[in-house]
Order: structure tokens, then C-alpha cells, then sequence
């Protein structure tokens, strides 16, 4: 019998919910009304947190639930909200479980939400040897790593933190392709693109933006606490310290410290295609760019209001001071095919908080 070849791509808001009817997605409870995005589905945290003395990963062996008897320091009720710690690790069992089709994987991601507040999270699976990775035909349920970094937060049942992308196949744009595709499209904004390592590069923005010439946001140490359900209900200078261009065009990120700056170059991805920003390359200096990695068909779109939107960028130097130099490439974009046209493009109607963005903090924060 003669195999049947599938199409590659990424699953639309269409498929997903599909997946939901057909019990291939299931949830502790009923979906919020903009939990399925264009192109990725929303986790929420489940009950319970588990403090933990590390991080860790099953393995190939156990189940999650199996290492957190030896690991787990002591269990938070998270049904009427509690505070996690920075500096301290934590284990959440999600209200979304998979029971993927053999054709199916997945991959997870911060929301930008969760980046901009510099809180890592990872998505792991039982017997999972990797982070943010699952297998195709997975069965079982996902438990989410939290770990604040530079803010302490407050989170609850439901809460939305980290994002997850279902795709059939290998879909990824080869060079030949993204090159044509942004001849075509024009994915970034500029005039002599960068096309290696399989992505499109960005590149960093110094020179500044109004007449004070802000260039990012250096996060502040011994804050209070953000509640990452609630939406600009904190004072920006409580929490960041705005950085200018004082004429050098370039910025000491020092280490340890959490920065928001921002692309060069605005940002499309169209209507048939996703993309996700790679994570940390070693070619381009000793830093981590962007957590949060996942961009949804229609962002920039000009006809889904996003003409100019720019990447936001989370940044944090490793173990030695680095300068950033105005223009200098900081990360790369990869772009994929979608299996089809979502019913819903980022910012349409959405309430995408993201769309036509410049330099911009989480929507945490008042403007």
C-alpha cells in the first residue's frame, strides 16, 4: 500500500479547536474566549505549584510527577493566587493535556507578556528529554517550570504564561525560500537583508526613539510584586529604569541585569506563514536575546493594523559585561508554512496587545 505523503505546516486556530472537538486537546476547564491564537494555543497554570530545589527533566524513564516526590520542597495553592519568588524554581501542572495524533508534535514558548517580565518558563512532558519539545503522538499531561528572574509575581489558576504551536511535518523556510518570500513580502525592514543560518537576521535599535532618544528599560531589583493577570495596574518607574542614547549610540549590558530594548527593523509575517525568533547564538556575543519567540501570522501586516511593528527584544548578558552596538545583529527569524490561512490574524480584532508596537513594556504597566 502505497504511503500517503501529508502536507507540512503549522496548525491554524481552525485545526487547533479541531483538535479540542475531537478530544485530541483536553483541559481541566472550559477555554477562555482568546485562549486559541492564529497560530499557537494559550496554557494556564493548574491548581497547585511545587516549589522545587532545582530544575530538572524526567528523562526517558519517569514521569514528572514521579521526580517532584523526591525534589518538591513544599506545594502552593495557586486557586486564589499566590506569590512566587524570584530566584526560586517552581513546577505547575497545566489544565491543558495533549493526546496528539502520530503526525502531530508541538513546541512551547513564553507568551511576550511572560518574557517582557523576565520570567523563564519552560513546558516539559513525562518522559520528555527535552524543554519546550513534544513529541509527536504524545499522550499525557504538561507541566510548566516557572522561575521568576527579576520581578517577584503573583499568579493563579488559569493564568496564562507560556504558549504551545502544534506543526505536521518539517515546514521550515530553506534560505532560497525565505530570500524570494521577503523579496515578495518584505519580512524586515531592510534595505540589504541578512539571510543565513536558516533565518533573517534583526538587528538592535540605539539610535533612540522621541526627543529624549529612549533606547530600553533596565530592570529594577527589590520591586514589589506584579500580578500577571492584571493590565496596567503598575507605575512603569517602580519597576524599570528608561536608558538613553546620550550621543554613543551603543549600551554596557552588564551582567546578570534584565533589559527591554527593541528591533531596528520592523517586522511581517504574512498571512500563510509563521515565524519564531532562534534562541541564543554564541556567534553573536555572550548575551540571551528574546524569550519569548513565537510571532503569529498577521503581525506587521498592514491589513491587520501592524504596518512598523517592531520585535521587542528581552535581553540579559551571561557572565561578562558586552557591549551592543547600534545595527549590530542580535537574533534571526525562522518562518514556516501554515497548513492554512488562519480564521484570525494577529491583531484582528484580538486584542492583540503587541500589534503595531515600537519600544514597548509589557501590558502590565500604565504608559
Amino acid at each position: 500500500m502505497e504511503r500517503q505523503i501529508l502536507a507540512a505546516g503549522i496548525l491554524s486556530d481552525r485545526a487547533i479547536q479541531a483538535l479540542f472537538d475531537a478530544g485530541k486537546l483536553t483541559s481541566g476547564r472550559t477555554l477562555d474566549a482568546d485562549q486559541i491564537q492564529p497560530a499557537s494555543l494559550d496554557l494556564r497554570l493548574g491548581a497547585r505549584a511545587y516549589r522545587v530545589r532545582a530544575s530538572f527533566l524526567p528523562g526517558p524513564t519517569a514521569r514528572v510527577e514521579d521526580k517532584l516526590a523526591r525534589l518538591s520542597m513544599h506545594e502552593i495553592d495557586l486557586s486564589d493566587g499566590a506569590v512566587l519568588e524570584t530566584g526560586c524554581v517552581y513546577m505547575v501542572p497545566l489544565l491543558e493535556s495533549l493526546a496528539l495524533p502520530q503526525e502531530i508534535s508541538a513546541s512551547a514558548n513564553p507568551k511576550s507578556s511572560t518574557g517582557r517580565l523576565d520570567i523563564f518558563t519552560r513546558v516539559m512532558t513525562d518522559y520528555g528529554q527535552e524543554f519546550d519539545k513534544i513529541a509527536a503522538g504524545y499522550n499525557g499531561p504538561l507541566w510548566l517550570e516557572v522561575s521568576p528572574r527579576t520581578f517577584p509575581i503573583v499568579a493563579r489558576t488559569g493564568s496564562r504564561l507560556s504558549q504551545i504551536r502544534f506543526r505536521q511535518g518539517h515546514a521550515v523556510l530553506g534560505e532560497d525560500e525565505l530570500s524570494d518570500l521577503h523579496k515578495s513580502e518584505t519580512l524586515v525592514a531592510s534595505e540589504n537583508p541578512n539571510v543565513s543560518g536558516g533565518g533573517i537576521a534583526l538587528s538592535i535599535d540605539l539610535m533612540g526613539q522621541g526627543d529624549d532618544a529612549l533606547i530600553g528599560y533596565r530592570g529594577k531589583h527589590h520591586t514589589a510584586v506584579v500580578d500577571v493577570d492584571k493590565r496596567a495596574a503598575q507605575d512603569v518607574y517602580d519597576f524599570w529604569e528608561p536608558l538613553y542614547n546620550r550621543g554613543s549610540a551603543d549600551l554596557i549590558l552588564d551582567p546578570d541585569e534584565f533589559y527591554i530594548l527593541v528591533s531596528r527593523e520592523s517586522v511581517h509575517v504574512p498571512p500563510l506563514y509563521a515565524a519564531e525568533m532562534t534562541p541564543f547564538d554564541p556567534l553573536v556575543g555572550e548575551f540571551r536575546v528574546h524569550y519569548a519567540g513565537f510571532f503569529d501570522p498577521g503581525f506587521g501586516h498592514t491589513d491587520a493594523g501592524g504596518a512598523g511593528s517592531r520585535a521587542v527584544l528581552e535581553v540579559r548578558s551571561h557572565e561578562v559585561p558586552f557591549i551592543l552596538e547600534h545595527g549590530q545583529i542580535v537574533g534571526r527569524l525562522i518562518y514556516e508554512r501554515m497548513l492554512e490561512r488562519p480564521a484570525a490574524l494577529y491583531g484582528s480584532g484580538l486584542g492583540s496587545n503587541y500589534q503595531a508596537q515600537g519600544l514597548k513594556l509589557s501590558k502590565h504597566f500604565r504608559t
